[in-house]
C-alpha cells in the first residue's frame, strides 16, 4: 500500500478498517481502497495515479464545499478576519465582516461564503420532542387482503385497518415501504428494492372498485398488470372529464423533479423499467438527447398516478389522525435504491458506481451480505447541500406522523461491496450533517423518527441518535445481557421503540418452534450440523425466553412487550393473529413466498378479529403500567 493511497483513502472517508462483533480487527486492503475510491470517480490503480489524485484532491480543498450544524437561533463559526456572505433559504442576502454582523440562523438549510469556499449551514433544533408512551401495529400493506377477497392491499386499505385499530387504543400503524417500484418487472416486488425513495408506489392505489386473484398468497404477476390497466382507464376518464385544477396546481408545484421522474417512468414504458438496458442517448437525465425524448401523455399519466398515491396516503392518514391515532402512519424509509432505477438516473452524480450497500460477515450472515443498493457517494452529498437527502424526507413525512430509517447504522458509515469479488470496506458518512438535516425535517413535519440501530453498531451511534431526540430499536429476541439470559423489559432504554421482531424474522410462533430454521435447512441455506447446532440453541433461547415473560402464548409475549421501559412498542399483526409465517425470509428470492403473504382477514375487519382485541387489551392495560422516563421539555 502506497502512502498516497492510503492518505487519498483516509482523505475520501474510507475507514481504515472495522472490528466485528467478536472485536477483531479487519483491515480495509488496497484492492478495496482502490475499488472504493474508483466507485468514487477517482482513478488511484498505481502508485502515480495515486499520488496524482492525491495532489488534485488537495488543490481543490479551497473550494471543496463544506458544512456546519449550527443550533437555531444562534450564529455560524467564522474566521474572524474574513469577509462573508450568506444566502438564506428563506433568500434573503446578508453580508459583512467578522463575527459581530452575523445573523441569528432560524431553522433551515441555508449557505455562507468566505472567500471560494461555500459551506452549507444546517440550522436545527437541537433535539426532537420525545413522543407520548403508546403503542402501534406494524403490518405488510400488500396483505391486507384476506384469501377470499384477493387482490394487493390498497392505500385505501391501510386507512381501513388504520381507523379500526385506533379505536383498540392503538397510536400508530406501520407499513413496509412504500417507494415508487417497477410495476413493469413481476419479479420486482421486494419494497426494499425500490426505484426512487422520493416517490411513491402506484401498485397500491385504490381503484373504485376492488379486484384481483383470490388465494392464500398475492398473484403479483397477474394482479399488477391488470391494476396499471384499470389505472390507466382511470386516468383516460379523468382525462375525458376535463381534468381537476387541483392536479394542475400540484403538478406546477412539483416543477422539474417532477417532470423528470415523469419522463422516466415515460421512457421505462416504452424501454423497459431498467435504464442501463435502454438506448444510450436516453441513459442520462441531463443528456442532450433528453430534450427530444417528449413523454407525452405518458408523461401526465405518471404525474397523474403520483398525485392519487400521494392523495390517497394523506387521506389514510387524515382518517388515522381524525380516528384517534396519536402519530397515525409509521413509514419505513429503504437504507437504498435500485442502482438502475428513477433516483440514480435523475441524479447520477449523487450515487457510488460499480459498489453496492451491504454487510460484513457476522453471526446472522456469516457470508456477508450484499444488497444489490446503490450507495450515495457523502462528498457528493455535501456537494449538493444535503437537498436530495431532505427532499426524501419530506415527501415521506409529509403523510405520516412516524417514519423508520432502514439501517440507520448507514448514517455513521456505509459498508460498500465492489463489484468483481473485491472485498467490501466502510466509508465515513457525514453523520452529524445527516442527523441535523433529519432534526430539521422532522421538525418543521411533526414527524417522530426511528433509527434501526440492529447490527453492528458502531460505538456511538445509538446515544448520537438518543441526544438528537431519535428513537433506537429494540428487538426483544436479540436483547439478551453478557450472562446468557433475556435481558428484563424494564430495563429496556427509554428513547426507543420495542418489538419482538420485524418483517426479516421469524414470527412469535415461527421463532418458538424453529421455523426459520427447518425452512433454511429444507432450502440447503445452512447445511445439517449447523442447522443441529442452530436447534440446540434455539431451544435454549426459548426457554430461557418463556421463563422470563411467564408462558409459551403470544399473550404472555404481548404483556412483556408491553411492560418494556421503551416509549413506543409495535406489535406485528402476524404475532396478534398468530401466524407462524415471516413476511420476508433473507437469504431466499423465489423458494420462499416474499412479501405475497396475505393476513387471514381484510383490512377492515382487523380490528374485530379476536386475537387482535386481545393483544390491544393487553398492550393497553401493560402500557399504563409501564414507566419509561419522563419526556423532554425542549
Amino acid at each position: 500500500m502506497t502512502d498516497a493511497l492510503r492518505r487519498l483513502a483516509t482523505a475520501a472517508g474510507i475507514l481504515p478498517g472495522y472490528r466485528d462483533s467478536d472485536r477483531v480487527w479487519h483491515e480495509t486492503g488496497p484492492d478495496t481502497q482502490i475499488a472504493l475510491l474508483a466507485a468514487m470517480g477517482i482513478d488511484a490503480g498505481s502508485g502515480r495515479q495515486a499520488a496524482d489524485a492525491l495532489a488534485a484532491w488537495q488543490a481543490a480543498a479551497p473550494r471543496r464545499p463544506g458544512w456546519q450544524v449550527v443550533a437555531a437561533g444562534q450564529r455560524p463559526a467564522i474566521d474572524p478576519a474574513a469577509d462573508w456572505r450568506i444566502a438564506l433559504e428563506s433568500g434573503q442576502q446578508v453580508e459583512g465582516r467578522g463575527p459581530a454582523d452575523l445573523p441569528d440562523l432560524p431553522i433551515g438549510f441555508h449557505r455562507m461564503w468566505q472567500g471560494a469556499r461555500p459551506v452549507h449551514l444546517l440550522a436545527a433544533p437541537a433535539a426532537l420532542p420525545d413522543p407520548a408512551q403508546g403503542w402501534g401495529v406494524t403490518v405488510s400493506l400488500a396483505g391486507l387482503r384476506s384469501a377470499e377477497t384477493g387482490g394487493i392491499g390498497d392505500y385505501r386499505d391501510l386507512g381501513d385497518a388504520a381507523v379500526g385499530l385506533a379505536g383498540l387504543g392503538a397510536g400508530f400503524v406501520g407499513i413496509n415501504p412504500v417507494h415508487a417500484g417497477f410495476p413493469t418487472d413481476p419479479a420486482a416486488i421486494s419494497p426494499y428494492m425500490p426505484s426512487h425513495r422520493g416517490r411513491f408506489d402506484i401498485t397500491h392505489i385504490a381503484l373504485p372498485e376492488r379486484f384481483g386473484t383470490p388465494g392464500p398468497e398475492i398473484d403479483f404477476g397477474a394482479d399488477r398488470p391488470t391494476g396499471q390497466a384499470r389505472l390507466r382507464a382511470a386516468f383516460a376518464a379523468f382525462e375525458a372529464a376535463g381534468g381537476d385544477p387541483a392536479f394542475d396546481a400540484w403538478a406546477a408545484a412539483g416543477g422539474a423533479a417532477l417532470d423528470r421522474f415523469a419522463r422516466h417512468q415515460a421512457l421505462s414504458d416504452r424501454h423497459g423499467p431498467y435504464w442501463h438496458l435502454w438506448p444510450a442517448a436516453l441513459r442520462n437525465a441531463d443528456a442532450a438527447a433528453m430534450a427530444a425524448a417528449d413523454p407525452g401523455r405518458d408523461g401526465r399519466f405518471h404525474a397523474w398516478a403520483q398525485w392519487q398515491a400521494e392523495t390517497q396516503l394523506a387521506a389514510a392518514q387524515a382518517a388515522a389522525r381524525q380516528a384517534g391515532m396519536a402519530r397515525g402512519l409509521y413509514l419505513d424509509l429503504a437504507v437504498g435504491t435500485h442502482p438502475h432505477g428513477a433516483e440514480t438516473w435523475e441524479r447520477p452524480e449523487l450515487f457510488a458506481r460499480g459498489t453496492t450497500l451491504g454487510a460484513p460477515p457476522d453471526a446472522f450472515a456469516p457470508q456477508g451480505q450484499s444488497w444489490g443498493l446503490a450507495p450515495l457517494d457523502p462528498q457528493a452529498m455535501v456537494a449538493d447541500g444535503f437537498s436530495h437527502f431532505a427532499d426524501t424526507l419530506a415527501r415521506q413525512m409529509a403523510h405520516a406522523g412516524m417514519i423508520r430509517i432502514d439501517h440507520a447504522l448507514g448514517l455513521m458509515r456505509s459498508f460498500w461491496v465492489p463489484d468483481g469479488g473485491v472485498p467490501g470496506g466502510f466509508v465515513a458518512m457525514p453523520f452529524d450533517a445527516l442527523l441535523a438535516v433529519i432534526r430539521i425535517v422532522a421538525w418543521r413535519a411533526d414527524c417522530t423518527v426511528v433509527g434501526e440501530d440492529l447490527g453492528l453498531v458502531p460505538p456511538g451511534l445509538s446515544e448520537a441518535l438518543a441526544a438528537s431526540g431519535l428513537l433506537g430499536s429494540r428487538l426483544m429476541m436479540f436483547e439478551w445481557d453478557g450472562e446468557g439470559a433475556p435481558r428484563p423489559p424494564a430495563a429496556y432504554p427509554a428513547p426507543t421503540l420495542a418489538a419482538f421482531s420485524t418483517h426479516d424474522l421469524p414470527t412469535w410462533e415461527g421463532w418458538r418452534t424453529g421455523r426459520d430454521i427447518a425452512l433454511r435447512a429444507a432450502l440447503g441455506i445452512v447445511d445439517a450440523r449447523s442447522t443441529a447446532r442452530q436447534q440446540a440453541q434455539r431451544a435454549v433461547e426459548v426457554a430461557a425466553f418463556e421463563a422470563m415473560i411467564g408462558g409459551t402464548s403470544a399473550r404472555a409475549l404481548h404483556a412483556a412487550l408491553g411492560r418494556t421501559g421503551s416509549r413506543l412498542v409495535a406489535v406485528q399483526a402476524a404475532d396478534a393473529l398468530g401466524l407462524r409465517d415471516q413476511a420476508n425470509l433473507p437469504g431466499t428470492v423465489d423458494e420462499y413466498p416474499n412479501w405475497r403473504q396475505r393476513l387471514p382477514v381484510d383490512a377492515g375487519a382487523l380490528a374485530h378479529a379476536p386475537g387482535m382485541i386481545e393483544t390491544a387489551r393487553i398492550l393497553g392495560a401493560a402500557r399504563r403500567h409501564a414507566s419509561p422516563a419522563p419526556p423532554r421539555n425542549l
